[in-house]
């Protein structure tokens, strides 16, 4: 019977060092996340600045609504990147916030009364079940091994707002305690 720690397809080499080279990547991927803040955050000011520019008359409501309502959605799509950077996950919330804000957008752009009603019935029930989504989330495993970030951040807004609580564990009852 074959040895398995000789086995070269059980081992890497010894030359590839699998950690460092999946730091590597995190770290361009984050380099990667950190361009497109940078360019999200020009492409905001350049569309505020052009927003500006279409309050002077002749006013046209309809295009600053829509000029509004997209820099709502790149506000929320840079919310999710900075999220992505400060927790390395991608927020199932914000993700689904921008996806309704978004449609939002279009209805509102496009005009309800102009819009055929299939479109705005289908349009309804995709907005529905973004709603369902964003409420059950709440209850989803969490996403990785260990981590739930909903709870962390619940008990790190608990503590910035609640001077009672305290991080220390409590005995709740000395019963179980006495053993």
């Amino acid at each position: 019977m074959q040895n398995r720690s000789n086995n070269p397809i059980n081992h890497p080499p010894e030359w590839l060092n699998l950690k460092l080279i999946v730091t590597a990547l995190e770290t361009v991927q984050d380099l990667i996340v950190i361009s497109l803040c940078i360019g999200l955050f020009c492409f905001m000011v350049i569309e505020l600045r052009e927003m500006f520019f279409s309050l002077l008359p002749p006013l046209n409501f309809q295009q600053v609504t829509a000029d509004i309502l997209f820099l709502l959605v790149l506000v929320e799509l840079f919310r999710l990147l900075i999220i992505y950077l400060q927790e390395q996950r991608v927020s199932i919330g914000v993700a689904v916030e921008v996806c309704i804000v978004s449609v939002l957008r279009e209805v509102i752009v496009r005009g309800v009364l102009e819009t055929p009603w299939v479109q705005i019935l289908s349009t309804g029930a995709f907005l529905l079940v973004l709603g369902v989504l964003l409420v059950v989330r709440v209850w989803l495993p969490p996403t990785f091994e260990g981590i739930d970030p909903e709870r962390r951040l619940a008990s790190r807004n608990k503590k910035l707002y609640d001077p009672e609580y305290s991080a220390e564990p409590v005995a709740v009852n000395s019963k179980f305690n006495s053993h």
